[in-house]
């Protein structure tokens, strides 16, 4: 999946959203607002760095041999 096509785009707000809603919903803290976006953009930036990762190998067809 390329980082810049709009599926991953989706992907990455539903990410998003999905990790917002359970730490903004299951936090009775004072500050959970703040907690849940800390989370969620971690959560974004994850996927997007692992994906760069993939993406990136995803065209190197040579054999790797970590032995």
């Amino acid at each position: 999946m390329n980082i810049k096509s709009k599926k991953f785009l989706i992907v990455a707000v539903i990410t998003f959203l999905i990790l917002f809603l359970m730490n903004y919903v299951g936090n009775e803290m004072p500050d959970r607002l703040e907690r849940a976006l800390m989370t969620a953009v971690a959560g974004v930036v994850g996927l997007t760095i692992g994906m760069w990762f993939v993406y990136k190998n995803s065209k190197d067809d040579t054999h790797h041999d970590f032995d």
